[in-house]
Parts: C-alpha cells; structure tokens; sequence
C-alpha cells in the first residue's frame, strides 16, 4: 500500500468516504494517507452529523479557525463562546468545504451556544459566515434555509467564492434581497432544488431559473398536498423550465405537473415522481408521454397503469426502476411486469410489488434481464389486503433459485406476514453453490395483529446466522416498520385497488 501511486488512493479514499469506519481507520495510518483524506471528509462535513453528539465537536473545530481579530470582537460584545475551543487547528479544514449548509449553520450557532439574544446571533453568524465565503474558499452546494436574511452577495470575496457554485437548495418563500443576491451569484449552477411552500411564494424566482445558463437537474419538492398549493405560481415556475428543456437531464417532482412540462425534457435520463400517499392523483400527464433516453425511473404513489404505458414508451435504455407507494391489482401487476421484461433488457435493480398470481410472469423478467443485480420485491400478503395472505413463498424462492440471473444476489423482501421458517429454510439451501447472498429484509408489522414479527429475538435470526456461517448467506440485516391503523376510508380505498 506505501507504494501505490497518490492518485490511485485518492481513489480508494474517495471510494470509501461513505464507509465511516473504514474511512476513519485510514485517517490514523500515516501522515500521507491523512493529508489526503482530511480534504475527502472536509468537503462536505455536514453530512456526518446524526446527532446532537457531533454537532458540538464539529462547532468548536469551526470557530477554532476565526482569527485574533474576530475572538476580541465577539470577546468585546460579551460573547464568551470562546473558552474551551480546539486550540489552533493544524490543517486549514474550512479551506478543503465544498459544501455550505447555512440551516445547519445557524443551528450550530443558535442551539448549541444558546445564543438567544438576536444581536450576538447576528455578529457570531457574521464571523462564521466571512471563515467561509472569501477569497480563498470555493463553494460548489449551497443550501440556503427558509427565511434567510444574510446578503451572501455583499460579503467580501463572494463573487470569486461562488464562481464555481454547481448545486443550490433553497425555499421559494425567498426574500427579495437575498433571492437578488442569489440571482447575481448564481449563474454557474446545474443543480437546482426547489422547496415549494403553501403561501408567500416569490414570483421572481423565475429570474433566477432564467438567469442559470445551463440547468441539468431540477428537483421541485414540496411537503404539502396539490389542493393547497397556490395553482398560478406552480404553472409559472413550471413553464421557466422550459427554456432549459434541453438541457435538463434529471427531474424530480413531488406533485402532479400543473402543466405538461414533462414532455418537453427530451433528454431526460432520470425521473422521479411522487410522495407517500394512499391517495393518488391521476398523473395523466404521463399517459402518452414518450422519453426515449430515460435510464432511471423512481415513482412513489403513481398510479400503475400510467407508468406501464411510460415503460412501454422507452427504447430500451432503463436500468433502474423503483415503483412504491402503491397498490394495484393482479391485471395491473401483470401488465407492468411484461412491460419490463418487454422493453427493459438492459435493467440492473428493480423495486416492485409482486402479486401471488403473478410470480410464474415475474420468472420471464428475471429470464429476460440478465443483467440484474438488485431486486427489491414488495408484498401485499396480508389477511385483510385480498388473496395474497396465502402468497406462494416457496414457488418464489423456487422461481429466484432457478431463473435469476448470474449476478443476481442482492434480494430484499418487504413483506406483512413473515414466511414460514421451512420456506425460508429450503431457499437458503437451493442456494447453496451460487454468490452468497446479500439479503435484506423489512417487515411493515402491527403488534397487536396475530402474525409472527420478524424481528432479532425470533428463529429467523438464529436460522440466517447458520447460513452465514455456511458461507451461502454473506450479510443479512432487517428492519421492522411499525404501522398506525389505517382510517376506514384509507382501507376502504385499498381494498377496492389490491
């Protein structure tokens, strides 16, 4: 490993970035390794912080960068946040951030130091905010929170420090000066998400969208329902859009389009509709909708049919499909089912419900797309949900032994009623002599239903851990999700679309 070329680890450090562990072991091993990976971790710093634990730690480190200067400032006005900082840090870590998440900033200064008092808020942020945005710093993500009313534009070195800004988050409920500011500094961005409130939307956000000269990803989200969000401004931001139609490549959007702006991205590679909702809207804007080029399609509370027509109208290049949030009946389960293994030889992972009577139609997909290698199979097999309280589980395991492709060995079940232990076992031992199995499973369980809860005290467990042992089952982990009873009409409703 010493004498592995510098780029080469690089590589390898940037690779495990997401593995805290493994990353964190690499750190301790010489000073080479951390001068290289010091700048992998400080690129983006926020996204380690889980817990009030780290938030502290990551502050002081922070304000352990401000100067003589600053410290007798905020020492003047009667700030004594100061007493038990880091001392002098020995890299320049601000230097190496990438990413400028000022929500979590102002929660840093404000909940952490109890800075209650507005005025010392304000000169604390100020001080932070110039360690950040100068000359010497150069920001590619920016999230701007809700409310915001510091003038980035304004500090000094601004103009050089976002010259190569890629990325910004921010709510339409902008002010006007800071939406100025942002418009101003802003013109270099790619990627654009965009938090829709219900009210007090700034129209001229539009100037912003117009003033990006070339937009890739949009991401228009919004955490309340169409009949409450204001109609008019929707239909506006939507049509700023499309002068980047071209160009737009990724789109998200939490809501059913006001207008069919969704057939105007010709190039669009990655789609992602929708929210968790039993209720759906109609999505009708996908019917007769044709992407040629699209590759990934994640959908959440879309209606099946519509998405089945969708598929169809694809040439072939879709390599990951994740459909959730929605139940659909046995007819609608087999026509998408068919539609995939139809139209998507070339598919890597797929998220999908699999409906009892479908399991035999399900065997073509796997036979047709030889190149998955993650499969994530949802069931409705529950006693009150229809016919699939009796699912086949042993004609499923049996289908995926024998049909699933060479490496296919990455499953995930989602399920309500837990499959019998005999099932279970017979699937790990006609398995044995492929790839060990990567498995995962997640039970949406109701304790005060009558069914076995798959859980760490259960035989499944103590089974799985023998076939680990066995080498057929290299890594299992499990998740229960805990559900709230359905309201009459909610189950009213899925029964009528099971």
């Amino acid at each position: 490993m010493p004498k592995l070329n510098g780029d080469i680890l690089y590589l390898i450090f940037k690779e495990l970035q997401y593995n805290k562990n493994a990353i964190f072991s690499c750190l301790m091993v010489n000073k080479t390794w951390c001068e290289m990976i010091i700048p992998i971790l400080w690129k983006d710093p926020w996204k380690y912080l889980k817990g009030k634990e780290l938030k502290e730690p990551l502050f002081n480190v922070i304000i352990s960068h401000l100067s003589d200067e600053s410290r007798n400032n905020l020492k003047n006005q009667g700030i004594n946040i100061l007493t038990n900082v880091y001392q002098k840090p020995s890299f320049n870590y601000i230097s190496f951030c990438k990413y400028l998440n000022l929500e979590i900033l102002n929660e840093l200064i404000s909940a952490i130091n109890n800075l209650k008092n507005t005025d010392l808020f304000l000169s604390v942020r100020k001080e932070i905010i110039n360690l950040f945005i100068n000359e010497n710093t150069r920001i590619t993500h920016l999230y701007v929170p809700c409310q915001f009313d510091y003038q980035l534009h304004l500090v000094s070195g601004a103009k050089n420090c976002f010259s190569e800004l890629e990325f910004l988050s921010c709510s339409t409920y902008i002010k006007d000066d800071i939406l100025f500011g942002l418009t101003e500094i802003c013109k270099s961005i790619k990627e654009l998400e965009l938090f829709i409130e219900k009210d007090n939307n700034n129209y001229e956000i539009v100037k912003l969208i117009e003033s990006s000269k070339k937009l890739f990803n949009v991401h228009l989200l919004t955490k309340y329902p169409e009949n409450v969000i204001i109609t008019s401004f929707c239909k506006i931001l939507e049509n700023s859009f499309i002068k980047h139609a071209d160009t737009i490549q990724d789109f998200t959007i939490t809501k059913e389009p006001i207008t069919r702006i969704l057939s105007s991205f010709v190039n669009l590679y990655k789609l992602e509709l929708g929210k968790f909702s039993f209720r759906t809207r109609s999505w009708k804007c996908l019917e007769n909708l044709s992407l040629p080029f699209l590759q990934i399609l994640k959908t959440g509370g879309v209606p099946v049919k519509v998405l089945t027509n969708l598929i169809k109208n694809t040439n072939g290049y879709l390599v990951e499909i994740n459909i959730s949030r929605i139940f659909h009946n046995e007819i609608d389960n087999e026509k998408i089912i068919q539609a995939i293994y139809q139209k998507c030889p070339n598919l890597k992972y797929l998220k999908l419900v699999v409906r009892n009577c479908n399991i035999l139609e399900f065997e073509k997909l796997l036979i047709n797309c030889q190149y998955l290698n993650g499969l994530y199979i949802i069931l409705c097999n529950y006693k009150n949900f229809g016919t699939d309280a009796l699912f086949n589980w042993n004609l499923l395991f049996k289908v995926l032994v024998e049909s699933s492709p060479t490496n296919l060995f990455r499953f995930k079940f989602h399920f309500i009623e837990t499959p019998k232990l005999e099932s279970l076992k017979l699937f790990l031992d006609n398995w044995k002599g492929k790839h060990p199995l990567l498995l995962q499973t997640s039970q949406l369980a109701d304790e005060l239903s009558d069914y076995i809860i798959f859980d760490k005290t259960s035989i499944y467990f103590d089974l799985i851990e023998e076939y680990k042992i066995q080498g057929i089952v290299k890594k299992h982990s499990h998740n229960n999700l805990m559900w709230q009873r359905f309201t009459f009409e909610d189950f009213e409703w899925i029964q009528e679309n099971i």
